[in-house]
């Protein structure tokens, strides 16, 4: 789970704003995040040449027993499939992942994956790249269901070397976790979460911003809700620019099926 217009950044400026003596703000958000068990993410990213694009779909169709068995008797707590919709050189055109509270649950439907076969079918070795990454989170939420033709929209960010050791956290705290939670709640997005690398493959200050929306709507609504509450606050760029490296953004935005339990 890389363009999206950049539309996280103006996100996560208000964020880091209201890091700044924000508890009166965060207050007026509502309930304040409350902790969660770490979710851990677990996700294969791939490039497939175009003529496979087809074969790609059907994997991904033959793979659905293993992982709803594994929801079923709640192994993991939901998967999907991705295909990414704004292509670069360096980056993957399509990626499987799956969630569980425990790198136990990831890992054990990777061994039920791999004693199946799966990473030597013809689709996957006609790949011409391949890499994994394992992801936790703290905070995270969705809506039960699954979701078929839906958008994933994924920002990677990287802390400045002096930022705060709990910048994540009070960034998502104060800001990022009310709003998701109303966005979830409304129906716009149908899952998110904020995550850190499990196994860095990556920059250890590396953070990364993961949402799914239902339809191409849940995008407009979700970025209609960024630029009112970026409207309520003037302090954003400075502050953010105290926390983040921007050299290090990058944005991916894809099509996805996704189920949750």
């Amino acid at each position: 789970m890389k363009s999206f217009m950049r539309s996280l950044a103006p996100l996560l400026c208000l964020i880091a704003a209201m890091s700044v003596g924000t508890q009166s703000a965060a207050a007026e958000q509502g309930t304040a995040a409350k902790e969660k068990p770490r979710l851990y993410t677990y996700v294969s990213n791939w490039v497939i040449p175009r003529a496979k694009w087809d074969d790609m779909q059907k994997a991904d169709a033959a793979n659905q027993k293993i992982l709803d068995g594994a929801v079923g008797n709640s192994t993991i707590l939901g998967y999907g499939t991705g295909e990414i919709l704004v292509h670069h050189p360096e980056g993957s055109t399509h990626n499987d992942w799956w969630i569980s509270n425990s790198m136990a649950g990831l890992l054990d439907v990777l061994d039920q994956f791999y004693k199946s076969k799966t990473p030597t079918s013809a689709v996957l070795t006609s790949a011409t790249k391949h890499w994994d990454n394992v992801y936790e989170s703290q905070y995270y939420g969705w809506r039960a269901g699954t979701v078929r033709g839906g958008y994933v929209h994924g920002a990677a960010y990287k802390l400045r070397a002096d930022a705060p050791n709990d910048a994540v956290e009070t960034l998502s705290k104060s800001f990022i976790v009310p709003l998701f939670e109303k966005l979830t709640a409304e129906g716009s997005v149908q899952a998110w979460q904020v995550a850190e690398e499990a196994i860095h493959t990556s920059d250890p200050g590396m953070f990364f911003v993961f949402y799914i929306t239902p339809d191409a709507k849940g995008i407009d609504k979700t970025n209609a809700a960024l630029r009112t509450a970026i409207g309520e606050n003037s302090l954003a760029l400075p502050a953010l620019a105290s926390m983040v490296d921007f050299s290090a953004h990058r944005d991916d935005l894809g099509r996805s099926n996704a189920t949750f339990k």
